[in-house]
């Protein structure tokens, strides 16, 4: 079953294009990883997916549905690449807040918060005000109301923003872990060594458009990468176009 399609997806913002007829497919139980260099339309991929933004041609479904609908989005959790939380709330109203809009209530809320903040090392933290924290501490609060409700579905744009080399590790482990239960996952990230761990398939964007799609070992020829592969499809010989 695909739980993310995007088909013949143009989006075009004031003077410029961002994606150019892209098709892409997340089947139930994968982990993708989106590649490109800056610019390519990850991010803007990963919006129209969440309803976000709307597509100037073609079209995107989200779990079978339009996007832009609040069914289409139950059951899935979102950290993006640009964090920004509410500085007056604590750690524990924000995820209360996030564990509420995602159906959760009473004791199961308040079971899962606990869960969830232990996950990701700020059980300790709870009552501290968001707008104290350290940029790794809110990355990783970050990942706490993506987790949060055990969602179906998790959409992470550069999950290592901010991280540490243990919490990337740790942060590595999460998304395992969620895997583990059968989590659907996309990535995007400019970090290849992590999508080659943690993906099975990858699509990488260059200009707007999807150079490869596929598994890894489709992708990567032999005694090569990911990074190799990447480099080869999308990177110049003058080094201007780089990760």
């Amino acid at each position: 079953m695909a739980v993310i399609e995007l088909r013949g997806v143009h989006k075009r913002y004031a003077g410029r294009s961002a994606l150019e007829g892209v098709d892409l497919t997340l089947s139930e139980g994968s982990a993708l990883g989106l590649l490109g260099p800056n610019g390519a339309g990850k991010t803007t991929a990963l919006r129209l997916v969440l309803g976000l933004l709307r597509p100037s041609e073609g079209w995107v479904r989200l779990n079978g549905m339009d996007p832009g609908t609040a069914e289409s989005r139950f059951g899935v959790g979102y950290l993006p690449e640009r964090l920004v939380l509410p500085g007056h709330m604590t750690i524990r109203s924000f995820l209360r807040l996030h564990g509420a809009l995602s159906g959760l209530a009473g004791a199961e809320l308040d079971s899962d918060l606990v869960r969830v903040a232990e996950q990701v090392g700020v059980a300790s933290r709870l009552d501290d005000k968001v707008g104290e924290l350290s940029k790794g501490l809110m990355q990783r609060v970050g990942f706490a109301q993506a987790f949060i409700g055990a969602p179906r579905l998790l959409l992470l744009d550069e999950p290592a923003s901010g991280l540490d080399p243990i919490g990337m590790r740790e942060a590595r482990d999460w998304i395992s872990a969620a895997r583990r239960r059968g989590c659907t996952v996309l990535i995007s990230s400019h970090l290849l060594s992590e999508v080659e761990r943690l993906c099975d398939r990858v699509a990488i964007l260059h200009e707007g458009r999807v150079r490869a799609e596929g598994a890894i070992d489709e992708i990567v020829r032999e005694g090569e990468v990911l990074e190799d592969a990447f480099m080869r499809l999308v990177g110049s010989s003058d080094g201007e176009q780089g990760i």
